[in-house]
């Protein structure tokens, strides 16, 4: 980010609204964006919810990774629903307004469900680890107490930090300018909106994004690492399709996710630019959102059998 030269003190001031650009650049595409963003949001609720219903409903998929998978997608819904209403408010009503507190309780809120997509996805990992490389003790250490205290330590885990960087980010004064160009209340351009030197801020961060992001990223690549390397020692091509098979859904949906987040904050502040954060903000918030039922499910014959077996009931 590149830092601003501090003005007088009689320039500094505290927005109580901020206008979200989101993508007014484009007004002849308003209505078509509107129409777009609405079916993938119908989509993505309605597959979501289908996948948390079905795991929790059938006898037959009460194993630890449709537990976390039915939660994961309940997650999902949380975390799209955070930002797309207030887009397609902005879309259908033209009014792009929003007060700095519902600014500040979305980014809050954006920042903890991402945190807890990040921690979910190195649980899943993580148990996909013990069913393949430890079979036999798989029933006793992923027992219904210790996915319990998984999933809520993932939702938990970010929390604290997050409350305290959203204060951080809105601590800071402003040269007067309100227009976030962005489509909801992310760090890097409510930021870019302060005067004087932000350097601990975009400390900060650089080191929230390595601690939330890098690390469960690193534990899902030892995780796999030690996956990938059972798989190759087993004799049988039919043991070794189907371990590959249970692990292909969830390695997409962590390239999509961890790949954009990524880019979008660890890149170099020197290729800043407001479009290309727009495209991948959008990537990594809706995209896996929306693949996630199609990604585990459409290739899952257990998942399929529950899903028709709901279906004629």
């Amino acid at each position: 980010m590149k830092h601003q030269e501090k003005p007088p003190e009689g320039n500094l001031t505290k927005p109580m609204e901020f206008v979200l650009l989101d993508f007014a650049d484009v007004p002849h595409l308003q209505w078509f964006l509107f129409g777009l963003f609405l079916i993938i949001y119908i989509m993505i609720l309605v597959g979501n919810g289908t996948v948390f219903l079905i795991t929790k409903l059938d006898p037959a998929l009460q194993t630890p990774m449709y537990f976390l998978l039915g939660n994961f997608s309940f997650l999902e819904m949380c975390y799209v629903s955070v930002i797309l209403p207030r887009m397609l408010t902005n879309l259908w009503t033209q009014r792009r307004r929003i007060s700095l507190v519902a600014c500040a309780t979305q980014m809050c809120f954006f920042l903890m469900l991402g945190v807890t997509e990040c921690f979910f996805l190195a649980v899943m990992a993580y148990d996909r680890y013990v069913a393949i490389c430890h079979p036999l003790h798989y029933p006793l250490v992923m027992n219904h107490k210790v996915c319990v205290q998984l999933v809520a330590g993932s939702w938990m885990g970010g929390v604290p930090v997050q409350i305290g960087q959203t204060f951080q980010t809105f601590s800071l004064s402003s040269c007067g300018s309100n227009l976030i160009n962005h489509f909801f209340c992310d760090i890097p351009p409510v930021i870019k909106l302060a005067c004087g030197n932000t350097t601990v801020n975009e400390m900060m961060v650089y080191t929230v994004a390595v601690l939330f992001v890098a690390v469960p990223f690193l534990l899902i690549l030892v995780s796999y690492g030690k996956i990938i390397s059972t798989i190759l020692k087993l004799s049988s091509a039919t043991s070794r399709t189907k371990a590959f098979s249970t692990c292909s859904s969830h390695l997409v949906m962590v390239t999509l996710f961890f790949g954009s987040a990524t880019i979008t904050y660890l890149r170099p502040k020197t290729q800043d630019s407001a479009g290309t954060n727009k495209v991948l903000s959008l990537f990594y918030t809706i995209s896996t959102p929306l693949f996630n039922p199609m990604i585990y499910s459409l290739r899952n014959k257990d998942f399929i059998k529950a899903l028709k077996k709901l279906l004629r009931k």
